[in-house]
């Protein structure tokens, strides 16, 4: 039997990842949680409560596990990025590397770890795996660099085990964070649309950005995960970009009666964000199940089943 540990069991990612995980009798599934109490719990998973702040913690849940699934990270929306970019830095790191070291100090075969397209320079053109320049978007500099060491750190550890860095796209989907304080951009306009009659809308939506459904993340890492021979790392992306205002007008379709307005002059992130997928596509065969319009109406039903 197989033995697997998810680090963040309680967050989107990782809720996602066991509701498809489980489904495997021949695996046993621990999964981790800090301050969350309310969150989707599964038969047959047991889940271990502590800080990976702590260096104790994360040996001990580390012993005897073969695959670690590192899907913990402190995150939010480009609001708190915009006012206090330095929140991000240091947990992150710090949980980064108590994970990796506890890993390899128990001999785990398999480690993976979710990076960030933020590791790529500001362009226009799509990036591939190898376009790190340590150049970045200026409101993403500090957590770049955070990512960036943690890929570097992680590389080394891959001497004792194996290791795959993902690159994903913007992920969105069921048990995502839909607070607008803290949500990213799908589930923050789902909440708006659901709450209010007037839409407010950050920027002026000509920002381009590349949309994965949390189904389909989930289902490609399961088979990149197979494919690891030492160190690795892949851009997991749709390939296809959209448009923030074009993007709106799909979730709006849901709500015709609802009004918009775009606030040009508060903070927006990265104005072009384009993911090249062709290391991916040569890896794995894959075909998407959820376009952009089925992964919005599956995601705004899941809101109205479970958050009203």
């Amino acid at each position: 039997m197989k033995k697997i540990l998810i680090l963040g069991g309680s967050g989107f990612v990782g809720t996602n990842l066991i509701s498809k995980i489980i489904k495997n009798k021949n695996n046993k599934i621990y999964a981790t949680y800090f301050k969350n109490k309310k969150f989707k719990r599964f038969k047959n998973v047991k889940y271990l409560k502590g800080n990976l702040l702590n260096l104790k913690f994360c040996k001990s849940i580390t012993k005897n596990i073969d695959e670690v699934y590192m899907c913990a990270a402190y995150t939010a929306g480009a609001n708190i990025i915009n006012k206090n970019p330095l929140k991000f830095v240091f947990d992150n790191s710090i949980m980064n590397l108590n994970v990796l070291e506890s890993s390899a100090e128990n001999q785990v075969k398999k480690f993976i770890f979710l990076s960030s397209s933020i590791v790529y320079p500001d362009s226009k053109k799509k990036m591939k795996e190898n376009d790190v320049n340590y150049t970045f978007f200026k409101k993403y500099h500090n957590v770049s660099w955070m990512k960036i060491y943690t890929e570097k750190i992680s590389e080394v550890y891959a001497k004792k085990m194996k290791i795959l860095i993902i690159r994903p796209a913007n992920l969105y989907g069921p048990f995502d964070k839909f607070d607008p304080s803290v949500a990213k951009v799908i589930p923050s306009l789902i909440y708006k649309f659901e709450n209010y009659q007037k839409v407010e809308v950050w920027g002026n939506g000509k920002e381009i950005k590349d949309f994965l459904f949390i189904e389909d993340f989930i289902e490609i890492l399961l088979k990149l995960k197979n494919k690891i021979k030492k160190f690795d790392i892949i851009n997991v992306a749709s390939g296809q970009q959209i448009k923030i205002k074009d993007l709106v007008e799909k979730i709006k379709s849901n709500y015709p009666r609802k009004k918009l307005v775009f606030l040009t002059n508060k903070p927006t992130m990265i104005s072009v964000r384009k993911i090249d997928t062709l290391k991916l596509n040569k890896l794995i065969k894959f075909k998407f199940k959820f376009n952009i319009n089925d992964g919005i109406k599956k995601t705004i039903n899941w809101y109205r089943e479970n958050l009203i």
